[in-house]
């Protein structure tokens, strides 16, 4: 009956020829496979293929050759090659979850050998057990089968061997009886591993911790014993009682990258414990219980009710910005702009240059005043003009010094690139007041629009954090956009960074380098910033220094350069939300004036966010170099917790009052190590926004 059950399944299988006759057989198909593995069908020249049906015949004849490959690796215990090929296809090229024609998946030979690493391996790329096996009984009976099976033919083809006189058919059931020979040496281990295998030990340890108000984080790790059948799956059951009944839900975990689950749906303020088991061919081990033994959903503003600080900020500030932009509507500000008037002397001799030079152009060289420049780059690559020199607009010629005050304005421009037109219109109304300010960030505006109309391109990136100056009175605006697909532009190109390093260096002088000097030697430092300030942090709660210095006309803030969009900072856990009695325990210890105790005598949840942030703040005192004995001035902001989106937040650690902000002249005697950098504080809100 077992026999029929397999040709029935030999049957369906059929578009699945049997692999290779030997392990030298399989072997050679590695090697004469092994510069395929490496190339997708789909880069093969399709275009020699006669119609549709030859293309897809092809593309069926290297799935299948890979998917034989990796039953072979498996077979022979090749980890090397099972690996490679899990990198190389996706589970769909590699079928990598359609049975055999013995009724086998690579995984079910994986686990009844006992390979472990193999089977780790397959897990993580999707594998699963074969369908056909729905009761331990099944199993067996079919491993018997298979065993039994390839004994008889092994028999057979051992009778035919020696009873034929030597020739080529005799040869050849040579190789086939040692085929079948080995295959049957595997069904015999497979067989053994099942029989020899139990039932898993339950999870070695199984952590639980409040992940929001209606969601707990289940965290588990495998079983302890190094002896056992692979774990193939897991059970996560909670409940709000301790015995599990009534049982409220349960899950089966099968994708086993990431050994964690979120339980979602739960009521805020209810008690649930949860328990985790494994599984393996043998069946549901034992169930581990969680420490703590329950968790309460909750959030820390359930404390005292308080709102999400940006809870509808966007819509108002939206709102009120269509507001503005519909008061000036009808206004003048949106006729054309006009020039100023001008002698007709001036316009005469404006217009004959104007023959000579059609439209505005970059410029080659700079003068005294005030410009503007772009850099688009990507890779190791920057646009540059016709004249292999980086895009500058002249923003005023008459300006020796810039303001921080106008640098910061145009930082908050940079956010509304696609606006630079209406507020052009706008601000040309407002300078009937003469205003110096006013004229100034017209003049900024107006070299955008004509940065912007050279280029082609609206959207000119975020601006760097401090202007650069020479000797000569040039100051240079930088801005930084990376371009991430492949773009042409009429009125520049792209040329390696290096090239143009190597070109600029010699035509420049050395004693006295100019603003694009300094541009060009220092451009990768800013590339480097730029893409660092675009980097986001993994989910978690972190443990942030708020350190602030003060200059004449600007705060800044102390950042690490290899973030500086973020305050100096290190990570207390994954889990970014703060529970009520995390919160609740937090309000205590700021209310009390001596030191904080070694242990806090709270529960084991408030106990382990203690020592977590215990550790979190000796890491941090290190990274800023500050003796740990300073710390116990330190204090923890305690008002609310900093949340950015769902799945990061910040705790904040203050110096002491006096010592938050830094005045100008003013000693710090604790100076952090390199690869640190002080931020404007605007700057740094800005790039936090972003």
């Amino acid at each position: 009956k077992m026999t029929q059950q397999m040709r029935d399944l030999q049957l369906a299988q059929a578009r699945k020829p049997p692999g290779p006759s030997s392990p030298n057989a399989a072997k050679r198909l590695y090697r004469n496979l092994s510069g395929k593995f490496r190339v997708n069908y789909t880069s093969f020249d399709e275009g020699s293929l006669v119609g549709r049906g030859e293309k897809e015949k092809l593309r069926k004849s290297y799935l299948f050759q890979s998917n034989a490959a990796l039953f072979e690796a498996v077979e022979l215990q090749d980890l090397d090659r099972v690996q490679e090929l899990l990198k190389h296809y996706s589970l769909e090229e590699l079928d990598l979850n359609t049975p055999n024609s013995e009724g086998l998946l690579p995984l079910d030979i994986a686990i009844m050998t006992n390979n472990a690493p193999i089977a780790r391996a397959l897990l993580q790329a999707g594998a699963k057990e074969s369908p056909h096996f729905v009761s331990l009984e099944s199993r067996s009976l079919h491993l018997s089968t298979l065993v039994r099976e390839a004994e008889q033919r092994v028999n057979e083809l051992m009778a035919q061997v020696v009873n034929e006189a030597p020739s080529a058919d005799c040869s050849e059931k040579e190789k086939q009886l040692k085929a079948w020979e080995w295959r049957f040496r595997l069904y015999k281990r497979m067989k053994a591993g099942f029989e020899h295998a139990r039932v898993p030990d339950a999870p070695s340890s199984v952590h639980i911790s409040v992940a929001s108000s209606s969601s707990l984080r289940v965290t588990f790790w495998e079983p302890s014993s190094v002896n056992l059948a692979v774990v193939t799956k897991y059970k996560v059951e909670w409940s709000c009682s301790p015995t599990f009944s009534p049982l409220l839900g349960e899950a089966v975990i099968d994708k086993l990258k990431d050994l964690h689950f979120t339980i979602q749906g739960l009521v805020s303020g209810t008690a649930y414990h949860v328990r985790v088991s494994a599984y393996n061919m043998k069946g549901w081990g034992p169930p581990q219980a969680s420490m703590p033994p329950f968790a309460i959903p909750s959030n820390w503003r359930e404390y005292d009710g308080r709102a999400p600080r940006r809870r509808g900020q966007a819509e108002a500030l939206d709102h009120l910005l269509g507001q503005v932009k519909t008061v000036h509507q009808h206004c003048i500000c949106h006729e054309p702009c006009k020039n100023q008037p001008q002698s007709r002397k001036h316009s005469v001799s404006k217009s004959l240059k104007h023959l000579f030079h059609p439209g505005s152009k970059f410029l080659k060289t700079l003068k005294r005043g005030l410009y503007l420049t772009a850099i688009f780059y990507k890779d190791d690559n920057i646009l540059v003009t016709h004249e292999d020199q980086i895009p500058v607009v002249e923003i005023d010629d008459t300006y020796s010094c810039l303001l921080m005050q106008d640098f910061l304005w145009l930082t908050k421009v940079s956010c509304m690139w696609d606006e630079i037109l209406w507020l052009r219109q706008c601000v040309t109304v407002s300078q009937s007041s003469c205003s110096c300010i006013l004229q100034t960030r017209f003049k900024m505006l107006l070299a955008i629009s004509q940065m912007q109309g050279l280029l082609g391109i609206q959207d000119l990136g975020q601006v760097f954090f401090e202007p650069i100056k020479d000797k000569q009175g040039n100051i240079l605006i930088v801005t930084l956009k990376e371009v991430k697909t492949n773009q042409t532009f009429e009125s520049v190109r792209w040329v390696p960074i290096c090239k143009l390093q190597t070109s600029r260096k010699s035509v420049s002088s050395p004693e006295e380098p100019t603003a694009l000097d300094m541009l060009l030697i220092s451009v990768q430092d800013k590339l480097a910033y730029h893409q660092r300030s675009s980097h986001a942090l993994s989910p978690g709660l972190y443990l942030g220094y708020l350190k602030l210095c003060s200059a004449v006309d600007q705060i800044r803030v102390l950042v690490p350069e290899r973030l500086p969009n973020i305050l100096c900072h290190v990570r207390i856990r994954s889990n970014p939300n703060i529970s009520r009695e995390e919160w609740e325990w937090l309000q205590k210890m700021a209310s009390v004036e001596e030191p904080v105790p070694t242990e806090p005598e709270a529960d084991r949840s408030q106990n382990s966010f203690f020592q977590e942030l215990q550790v979190a703040i000796k890491e941090l005192m290190t990274l800023v170099n500050i003796p740990l004995q300073e710390a116990k001035d330190f204090r923890l902001y305690s008002q609310e917790v900093l949340d950015f989106g769902d799945q990061v937040s910040f705790l904040l650690l203050l110096p002491p009052s006096d010592d938050v902000c830094t005045a100008p002249g003013q000693n710090n005697p604790y100076t952090p190590r390199s690869g640190f950098l002080t931020l404007p504080l605007q700057i740094f809100e800005l790039g936090e926004e972003r």
